[in-house]
């Protein structure tokens, strides 16, 4: 099918006019209706657009791909109403006006200034696919069902029909309209029709305002990743093919992953992948819709990985780099329901209604950001370092649990059933007795109790045999109840999350009670003969703890020597598979924050994530 009979859209031209009916803000229309400009280079082209915005308008284009956002206020007694129209790169009214100017075609802007264009239902077939059926199925299965119609309506689309019978009756005309407005239209261009009333709007100062990077996700249609896309997808001159919209948001993803072991240290996991995959396709079928949207992506994030992949895959959906926070023009937030415009808050509505969609999911705990890159740097000194008191909480709790479990572990083995004959023992075994039951014996339990308490939990989480852990470290506990503790990390000021805050991954660590006893495990040369820094973590602990037992926590057992050498020390070493505990527990243990001063820890709790 040629370019031309695949755009032809159901027979929609008629004579000099090509109607081409859109989906207001839907980046396949965007994309559409640039591939039809180029083609055809008309000489008008109309858009569904109000004629007093036209200056405005024109000023948002020349800063683009920088969004822009155009305010106005009506005067109608309410000094707090304000309408606000985002300038947005995949909306196909900004691309039929932006590509206009590219072939040099001269724009009609067709709304009249004499009333508010009316609210029409905006509930739209999911447009991607019309990758799939083509643009002239969707919309001819659009107009099988019409949509109700007021004497508001009629009126609006008779104005629109009175401007274009004015256009150049030599010139071809590309006529871009809302496709919920396209029959009216053409039934209105069916007969002549008259001027409309010479009453005018009352409306204030027009104004073109920069919108924060960060509220992009609030005001546009599609989310600023998709919309960076398209901008790649513009400039690289692709005047054929699709923006296919499930690969981008893989690309996404990719991203998001990418930025999420960077911060975290963690991997997702190939089942995670395959998992995210069928969730976002549940959700999407639970709206009705083909491609989950970009709230849908982060509920599945958070979901199926944890709360900081849902943040990053957020974060990364908000991603628009093209947009600044310093701008010639006043940078404003807007939500999707208020605005703080010269300290004063306003409330708003959009001019074009845009399809549904949830904004950011509850559950995201927001994030500070630097105002500008090495901010937090500069912030850090380097004097000094210091914990953070509840993860030290968090991290000596989990240290008493491993106790426990270690030694209840070594318990279970010890654990002798026989057959009931004098005595029931510590109880009767249920499991063994019903197992045997056709034997018709009671069989009994006898647990040897383990004499002596645990002093030192080594915990290993990685072997670190690439070297990709270089932070060793020793801290002294601060108070009777906290444990000394020495550890191997990720190098925590790399990675700040605040000033004179870094967040680090344990490789792994030691911890012993009672505190202020360990010197600096990684220079005492007495652990030189240990070929890794788990092993000289597990010497360290068999020689300072007071008690008999030492836990270590590991993918695998350590070498025989070493207990051969707990034996000579008198201790012994009680070996819990770190594949036996949570992983969720786990990851929330594994992450550590490193303060450069005690002052910090007042401060800590807005940063911590």
């Amino acid at each position: 099918m040629s370019l031309e009979a695949e755009l032809k859209l159901g027979g929609l031209k008629r004579g000099r006019f090509l109607y081409f009916p859109v989906v207001p803000g839907r980046v396949e229309f965007a994309a559409a209706l640039r591939r039809l400009l180029l083609e055809r280079k008309p000489k008008i082209v109309a858009v569904e657009a109000p004629g007093f915005l036209e200056r405005a308008y024109r000023q948002a284009l020349r800063r683009l791909p920088e969004m822009s956002v155009i305010l106005y206020m009506e005067e109608n007694g309410d000094e707090d109403r304000a309408i606000y129209v985002p300038v947005e790169p995949a909306d196909p009214f900004t691309e039929a006006l932006r590509t206009a100017g590219d072939v040099g075609a001269e724009t009609i802007f067709l709304e009249p200034d004499t009333n508010e264009r009316p609210h029409l239902p905006d509930r739209y077939p999911d447009t991607y696919s019309i990758a799939r059926v083509g643009i002239d199925a969707y919309v001819e299965a659009y107009r099988v069902w019409p949509q109700p119609r007021t004497e508001e309506m009629i009126a609006h689309a008779s104005a629109m029909a009175w401007k274009l019978q004015g256009a150049d009756p030599e010139a071809e005309v590309v006529v871009v309209v809302s496709l919920n407005l396209l029959d009216l239209v053409l039934e209105a261009m069916e007969l002549p029709q008259e001027e409309p009333a010479s009453r005018r709007r009352r409306v204030s100062e027009v104004r073109l305002l920069n919108p924060h990077p960060d509220c992009l996700a609030e005001i546009t249609v599609e989310y600023p990743y998709l919309q960076e896309r398209y901008e790649f997808f513009r400039l690289g001159g692709k005047e054929t093919g699709w923006l296919d919209r499930p690969r981008v948001q893989l690309e996404l993803l990719r991203e998001a992953e990418a930025k999420y072991t960077q911060s975290t240290g963690e991997k997702i996991a190939h089942w995670q992948r395959r998992a995210l995959a069928r969730y976002t396709r549940n959700l999407a079928q639970t709206s009705n819709e083909l491609v989950a949207n970009v709230y849908d992506l982060a509920v599945a994030a958070r979901s199926i990985v944890d709360d900081n992949f849902g943040w990053e895959v957020w974060q990364m959906a908000n991603r628009y780099l093209a947009q600044h926070e310093t701008s010639p023009l006043e940078t404003v937030k807007l939500t999707g329901d208020e605005i703080w415009l010269n300290t004063r808050k306003l409330r708003i509505r959009r001019r074009l209604p845009r399809p549904k969609q949830r904004l950011k999911p509850a559950g995201l705990k927001a994030r500070k950001k630097e105002k500008y890159a090495g901010e937090w740097a500069k912030q850090t000194t380097g004097d000094a370092i210091c914990s953070y008191p509840p993860e030290d909480l968090v991290i000596e709790d989990y240290g008493r649990f491993l106790k426990k479990k270690a030694k209840a572990m070594l318990s279970e083995e010890r654990v002798r059933v026989e057959p009931f004959t004098t005595s029931i023992l510590d109880g009767i075994d249920i499991r063994e007795t019903v197992r045997n039951w056709h034997q018709r014996k009671i069989y009994v339990r006898q647990a040897d109790r383990l004499a002596g308490e645990v002093g030192a939990v080594v915990v290993i989480f990685d072997e670190d045999r690439e070297g990709r852990y270089q932070y060793l470290t020793t801290w002294l506990g601060e108070h009777q109840n906290e444990s000394d503790m020495a550890f191997y990390s990720t190098y925590p000021f790399a990675n700040l999350v605040g000033p004179g805050i870094g967040r680090a991954e344990y490789g792994g660590f030691l911890m012993t009670l009672p505190p202020r006893r360990l010197f600096d495990v990684w220079s005492d040369p007495d652990y030189d003969f240990a070929e890794s820094k788990p092993e000289r973590l597990l010497m360290a602990a068999l020689d300072y703890s007071v008690q008999r037992f030492v836990v270590y926590v590991a993918a695998k057992p350590p070498r025989s020597i070493f207990r051969s050498i707990g034996a000579h020390l008198g201790r012994k070493i009680l070996y819990v598979p770190i594949g036996a505990l949570s992983p969720t527990k786990l990851k929330k243990v594994r992450v550590v924050h490193v303060l450069d001063s005690y002052a910090r820890r007042t401060e800590a709790k807005d940063y911590l994530w």
